[in-house]
Parts: structure tokens; C-alpha cells; sequence
């Protein structure tokens, strides 16, 4: 029997250490950026989500109350919505409930903005007999905390906002 004279290459099985190393390195940066990419993300989104009520809500309450008190013709402020049904005294600073008038074919009727605590800033109408309704619709129910005063014959309305910011509403003078 004859040996060959050609040589018997050895195959070559497995990485060296130094090939794993790389390999492993290059994963663990690879890891590490998107890491970096994915709390980056998240911080973004935590950023908009605290500006959601600024960027969403603030305006389309503008453009409802704009409207509501364009059309009033007076208004006056209540502590609670007890004390308007019980015919108290308005009041003029921090209230959480602001009577509307409004003149319809020369007769007044009346709606009401109110905040209530857990449900929002709301809008209720008041009946031709006096009753006050239910909550017919809401302006906004992220809102915190809603206070209506008259500062120098202005209505003032200052709404805070899920995240403790407060915005101000300045509107017309009360007659």
C-alpha cells in the first residue's frame, strides 16, 4: 500500500478565542447602544406625556370657554354647587363653580361651569324652573383643580393641570 505525498490538510473546526472575544465585544456594544436608544425613547415619551395636557387639552379648553363666555352676559361665582342651590351670596375669589347668564329672546337663562373634584371641569345647564342638571359634558377631566375669581371686574379662570401645571384664563368683565 502506498502512501500519498500529498498532504492531509486538517480541517479546521471551531473559532480561536480571539475570534469569540471580538465577536462577543461587538455584541455587548451593539446591546449596549440600543440600551441607550431605548431609554432615550423613553425619556421622550415621558417628556410628552407631561406636555400631552399643554399641547392637547389647553387649547380645546380655550376654544370652549372662549365661545361660552363670548355669548354670556354675566356671570357670578359660587363655593360649591350647595351654595348656588341654596341661593347664598356669590362670592368673588376661588370658586369652584361659575354661574353663566345668557339673554335669549329677552329672557335669561343660566348654565354652569363646575369642578368637581375626580370628575373634571364640567358645563350644567339650569332648567327654566331653576333645577340644576346633571353634568351635560365635560370641558376637561385631567384637570386638577379649577378656580374662578373676578380680579378688578375680570373673570379669571386658573386650571391646573395633571402635572401641576396652571394656566390662566382671562376673560370678559362682569356686569
Amino acid at each position: 500500500m502506498k502512501v500519498s505525498s500529498q498532504r492531509i490538510s486538517r480541517v479546521r473546526r471551531g473559532y480561536t478565542l480571539m475570534e469569540l472575544s471580538l465577536a462577543m465585544m461587538t455584541g455587548m456594544m451593539i446591546a449596549a447602544m440600543l440600551l441607550a436608544i431605548f431609554q432615550q425613547q423613553v425619556s421622550f415619551l415621558q417628556i410628552f406625556k407631561r406636555q400631552s395636557f399643554l399641547t392637547t387639552e389647553a387649547p380645546i379648553i380655550n376654544n370652549y370657554l372662549s365661545r361660552i363666555m363670548g355669548t354670556a352676559e354675566g356671570f357670578r361665582l359660587y363655593s360649591s354647587i350647595e351654595s348656588l342651590r341654596a341661593n347664598e351670596e356669590a362670592v368673588t375669589e376661588e370658586a369652584p363653580v361659575l354661574q353663566l347668564l345668557f339673554k335669549e329672546q329677552g329672557v335669561f337663562r343660566a348654565a354652569i361651569l363646575s369642578f368637581d373634584v375626580g370628575d373634571g371641569l364640567n358645563f350644567r345647564r339650569v332648567s327654566t324652573t331653576s333645577v340644576i342638571t346633571e353634568p351635560e359634558w365635560s370641558l376637561s377631566k385631567e384637570v386638577k383643580d379649577v378656580k374662578f375669581s373676578i380680579v378688578e371686574g375680570i373673570l379669571r379662570i386658573e386650571l391646573t393641570g395633571p402635572n401641576d401645571e396652571v394656566i390662566t384664563y382671562s376673560g370678559s368683565q362682569q356686569l
